[in-house]
């Protein structure tokens, strides 16, 4: 993947079995044709498409760790949507070009939406997005977890159960998982789709029937910024399903990643 360097200074580039801070590579491969990059979840880390990079070996499969969290956690976490696409678009920009799929769940749906239109608007675009557990950009709801005290933000979190039990329990993983998922909560909560930001490849949409933060027609709503295509498919469990589904998900994934190597 490339990108215009009259919009964007080029970086050195990223060896194709390499890790930045951004970038984190589980199964390395040089000898990959296509591509998978993973946008985790308000509070999540790269390592939680730990099975997904499992799934596909041969491919080059990207996670993404936003700073804040992990081995970043020491770093401020970036509360703006837009500045964070900035970021993870720069990045990806140093990567070799192959073909490319974005894969963005809850918050990282948008961040996903946003980078891949930057990339498009570079000449450089993914061959195909696919968004889950979050509702199109172009609907909106007044939602303030990043305000709540603590215990709301884990009220929040385990209703949307996309936290192990063990990890709830544990007060010291708490506290550092905290500011991480409330800086995530602050910039997706802030988020207003910017009018005629649309894509011209291919976008999928996932959801679950049973999504407290999400419905159905919500999920639709991604069809009115793709240009290029759209899909949809829905599955009777709540937001988490890309673990409860994960052979159905990966399923679609593989079908994505076919479609832009033909």
């Amino acid at each position: 993947m490339t990108t215009s360097t009259e919009s964007r200074p080029a970086g050195d580039p990223i060896p194709d079995d390499g890790t930045t801070p951004w970038i984190r590579r589980y199964h390395p491969t040089r000898s990959a044709t296509r591509r998978l990059v993973c946008f985790p979840h308000a509070g999540g880390s790269a390592s939680y498409f730990h099975p997904v990079s499992a799934r596909f070996p041969d491919d080059d499969v990207v996670a993404l760790q936003y700073p804040g969290r992990q081995d970043r956690r020491h770093e401020p976490c970036v509360t703006d949507i837009d500045e964070l696409a900035d970021l993870i678009a720069a990045e990806l920009s140093r990567l070799s070009s192959l073909p490319t799929v974005f894969f963005g769940h809850s918050m990282g749906a948008t961040l996903a939406f946003e980078t891949a239109w930057r990339l498009e608007r570079d000449g450089a675009g993914p061959g195909a997005v696919v968004v889950s557990g979050r509702r199109g950009p172009t609907t909106s709801r007044d939602e303030a977890v990043h305000e709540l005290d603590d215990d709301g933000v884990l009220a929040e979190i385990t209703l949307l159960d996309g936290t192990d039990s063990a990890v709830l329990a544990d007060d010291e993983v708490l506290r550092m998982s905290l500011p991480a998922i409330r800086g995530d909560y602050t910039a997706i909560e802030g988020y207003r789709w910017t009018p005629g930001r649309t894509l011209s490849c291919p976008l999928v949409s996932l959801t679950g029937d049973a999504d407290p933060r999400t419905t159905v027609e919500e999920a639709a709503a991604w069809s009115e910024v793709a240009t290029g295509g759209f899909r949809s498919r829905v599955f009777p469990v709540g937001h988490f399903f890309i673990a409860a589904q994960a052979a159905a998900v990966q399923a679609e994934l593989a079908r994505e990643l076919d479609g832009v190597a033909r």
